[in-house]
């Protein structure tokens, strides 16, 4: 087994201490950046020296990126560098800008490239999107640093896509998981033979089923978890169990709507602070749903994993015409010492919508409930006190039951 470098098998405190330095500096650096100096205003920076400190810091969510851009484009104030410093500026739907690098390795995709097996001698048909969008960029930046060629192939055409692969023999596959059976198929259809032998991919769900196909025809087939603004957060190894945490950046899995960390191994929304030194993402809300897995990884990678992609946290949805969010959950449950937890249930009865608010609590029924309820989810509805313990730990706080007919 090797690795892409020796910081994937740091023992903990050494991995710990690490960090925490990065993390006071990357702290200084953001809080230069005039959107994050407005954004932590409220805040005593000075107090955060550990990723344990990080829930005193405000999070930052996508939305509150798109509104600074709009008032200060195109990145809202919250990079150490302008616009035409960076090598590239991409655009995602929103809209919202990125900034990009051709340096080396920027969004830490080549140790994901490296555990998938791609290495020098290797090239990789790259059929994530070039137009505007960073994916492409970023799975080419990553081959570049394990030291692959690519064929900047990009989406469609999948016929000469498949030409492309067979005539300039690519070897690995890079794009979303099921695109790879798209071109496969259609060389089947064209009695073409492909060299795949791996593949890397994002950007959807990797059934099992599909992964055993892929595997069936000499095809190793393995998932990471990136996005946009951040870059690589996890990925797999051959192990496959669970998602390994990439070495620069701090995940922590907090309760939706809030900035409060689970219960290890309790299922919140991944919230990431990016140790970027070009684009210092601090405590940046990812709007996804994941846990926190016990142990480290069979492979020998010995940073924490999480499970993987486990829903959206952005539960928002619309009860009798009001918006109702996660925020709002989370201040009703602040709103009472006592409340452990909250979950908001929407449910049709004929052609009206209902809303039933369980409420955990030692205390049982009270009527301050009710009016906590209407006050803050703007919203009256029936309210059920259940004892602590009683509702699920799957990160859902607004469960939405209803069918339409």
């Amino acid at each position: 087994m090797t690795y892409f470098d020796a910081l994937e098998t740091r023992s903990a405190d050494e991995r710990a201490s690490d960090q925490a330095a990065a993390l006071v500096e990357q702290i200084k650096r953001a809080a230069s950046a005039p959107g994050f100096a407005a954004h932590f205003s409220d805040s005593d920076t000075n107090k955060v020296i550990s990723a344990d400190d990080l829930p005193m810091l405000p999070v930052l969510r996508k939305s509150d990126l798109i509104r600074a851009q709009a008032e200060r484009p195109p990145f809202g104030g919250f990079t150490v560098k302008p616009a035409r410093h960076f090598h590239h500026v991409f655009q995602s739907p929103g809209p919202i800008y990125e900034p990009g690098s051709t340096d080396h390795d920027w969004w830490r995709m080549g140790r994901f490239l490296h555990a998938a097996g791609v290495a020098a001698g290797d090239i990789v048909q790259n059929c994530f999107g070039y137009h505007l969008t960073p994916a492409g960029m970023i799975f080419e930046n990553g081959a570049r640093a394990v030291g692959a060629a690519v064929l900047p192939a990009g989406t469609g055409q999948t016929e000469l896509q498949v030409t492309a692969a067979r005539d300039v023999g690519c070897t690995a596959y890079a794009g979303t998981p099921d695109y790879l059976k798209v071109i496969l198929d259609k060389a089947d259809e064209m009695g073409v033979s492909l060299n795949f032998s791996k593949a890397a991919v994002g950007g959807g769900a990797l059934f099992p089923s599909l992964r055993q196909e892929y595997a069936d025809r000499g095809i190793s087939c393995l998932q990471c978890y990136a996005t946009a603004d951040l870059g690589n957060i996890a990925y797999e190894s051959a192990a496959v169990e669970g998602m390994i945490i990439d070495e620069h950046v701090i995940v922590e899995i907090v309760t939706p709507g809030t900035g409060t960390p689970v219960e290890p191994g309790e299922v919140g929304e991944v919230v990431v602070t990016s140790l970027n030194p070009d684009y210092p993402l601090i405590r940046f809300a990812t709007g996804d749903l994941s846990a926190v897995m016990p142990g480290v990884s069979p492979c020998g990678r010995t940073n924490t994993r999480i499970k993987g992609w486990m829903g959206r946290a952005d539960q928002t949805t619309k009860i009798k015409g009001m918006f109702v969010r996660p925020e709002q959950v989370a201040a009703l449950v602040d709103k009472h010492e006592e409340i452990v937890k909250a979950r908001v249930i929407a449910a049709r009865q004929g052609e009206m919508d209902t809303m039933t608010v369980r409420i955990e609590s030692p205390r049982g029924d009270d009527p301050a409930y009710a009016k906590s309820v209407a006050e803050v989810l703007k919203l009256k509805g029936a309210i059920e006190v259940v004892a602590p313990g009683s509702l699920p730990k799957d990160g859902v706080v607004i469960e939405d039951q209803r069918v339409y007919e």
